[in-house]
């Protein structure tokens, strides 16, 4: 069977579908501190350590002139995640206040939140990538930082919270209010 609104393929309902989310977008709000303030790849030379956060790689790519990848980093790592917590966030709330506004948006939003999801994990593949690719031991090597941790579960909380949200709740307002 399909919705007859949205054409989307039926299932059950997600059991503590609110409970569920609330806790992981929670859990990924605190763990957002930490992947923003720690070091997220940490370099050893010769002749320096250096540990560098989020942040300091895009100040350090834009300066170099790498503006594209300075921005690509941005958006992928501070942008995105920041989008998806506020957006689940809103999406929460406005179920709880029994909002019939808009149905069709935020559901849209939702959606668009469930696509982009994966697309922040591109700061903990170029880490493992610039891992994998630096290790001569005696000259240099790189390491993922306390942050890289925090950032990857930031990232995988939010795909979980997106995935136990139950976006049928958007339309029991709507549904309520037509009654």
């Amino acid at each position: 069977m399909h919705c007859p609104r949205c054409r989307a393929r039926l299932h059950f309902r997600k059991p503590n579908s609110l409970a569920r989310t609330w806790a992981l977008i929670i859990a990924a709000y605190i763990f957002y501190v930490p992947a923003n303030l720690l070091p997220i790849l940490e370099t050893h030379s010769l002749l320096e350590t250096q540990s560098n956060t989020i942040m300091n790689g895009v100040v350090l790519f834009w300066n170099s002139g790498s503006w594209f990848l300075a921005a690509l980093i941005f958006f992928a790592s501070i942008v995105v995640p920041m989008t998806k917590l506020f957006a689940l966030t809103f999406l929460l709330v406005t179920i709880h206040r029994r909002s019939s506004w808009r149905p069709h948006e935020r559901t849209r939003l939702y959606r668009f939140i469930d696509c982009i999801g994966r697309w922040s994990m591109l700061d903990i593949y170029v880490v493992a990538l610039s891992v994998a690719l630096v290790q001569f031991q005696a000259f240099a090597s790189m390491q993922a930082g306390p942050g890289a941790v925090a950032f990857g579960a930031v990232v995988v909380l939010t795909m979980f919270a997106a995935q136990t949200f139950d976006p049928r709740l958007i339309w029991d307002a709507a549904k309520e209010r037509h009654d």
